[in-house]
């Protein structure tokens, strides 16, 4: 005669082949629902930033302002964007599982909670694969618009990200004819750029460099070389503030993203213990 199915303590079961269950423990078709919910109303309330003006940093890159606009609004708006999207995904997620049956009230707790996550990280993962693109052209859109009318020498046009700082290498007391062809001005550039990137400037490159200034400008060959020091000075300066105001995005953003699955996470809880106290009709 087969022995009855008993249990612990805790109410489990005993490992056997007999009491393994032969449905999956997760029910995708709620985790898909749960994540196409959280990356539509990402992208709603992305279209509303932008059209509020604080779309300044966003998860997709490319989107927005740079890093180094960063403010106290921006911050809390990509956060209430994380909260939002993340509780109303996992909350669907966790509300449209299929009841389970048979099993301890803890393992019922955890399908919530893993369904949740799932939810919020394959919104993540579509987000980041298929809307990025809409999210580009989105608030691109809107800072576009916000700039038509202006010159073609407006500042916000692509430049070269040394050019400027190259021509401030050239740049004579008064107003000289150029003296300096294109190629001479282009390998000057690849110098200032290898010292950019490297930290330091061969003796011969700057050597080279503080002569052709000095041919340029009419200044002192001394005089070209401190020139040269100086403004590469500033442009690490420059360089090293992008960079801190990138990591410091980033952190924000890592944030924003952890508390998006921790809301999405326990709302799946939430919408699993309303799903289950649910009464059939």
């Amino acid at each position: 005669m087969e022995q009855p199915l008993t249990t612990d303590h805790l109410g489990f079961a005993p490992p056997s082949g007999a009491n393994e269950s032969a449905t999956s423990g997760v029910s995708w078709a709620a985790v898909g629902a749960g994540a196409i919910v959280t990356a539509a109303l990402s992208l709603i309330l992305l279209a509303l930033g932008a059209g509020l003006g604080l779309s300044a940093v966003s998860p997709w890159s490319g989107v927005g302002a740079s890093a180094s606009t960063i403010g106290t609004a921006v911050i809390l708006w990509l956060i209430l964007m994380q909260l939002m999207c993340g509780s109303l995904g996992g909350y669907l997620a966790g509300r449209l599982r299929t009841k389970w049956t048979g099993i301890h009230n803890d393992e019922v707790y955890f399908r919530d909670t893993a369904h949740g996550f799932l939810s919020w990280g394959l919104a993540l993962v579509v987000t980041a694969a298929f809307l990025a693109s809409a999210a580009t052209a989105m608030v691109g859109s809107a800072r576009s618009a916000g700039s038509a009318g202006a010159s073609t020498s407006d500042e916000s046009r692509t430049l070269d990200a040394s050019a400027y700082y190259v021509d401030m290498l050239f740049r004579a007391p008064s107003p000289a004819p150029d003296s300096v062809s294109a190629a001479v001005r282009g390998e000057v550039s690849r110098i200032f750029m290898r010292a950019l990137a490297q930290r330091e400037t061969p003796a011969a490159d700057r050597s080279y460099v503080a002569q052709v200034i000095a041919a340029r400008t009419g200044l002192a060959v001394t005089d070209a070389d401190t020139r040269f020091s100086d403004v590469l000075t500033m442009a690490q300066q420059a360089s090293d503030a992008v960079r801190k105001a990138t990591a410091h995005s980033l952190l924000w953003i890592f944030l924003a993203l952890l508390i998006g699955a921790f809301c999405s996470s326990v709302a799946a809880t939430v919408g699993g213990s309303q799903r289950d106290r649910v009464v059939a009709v």
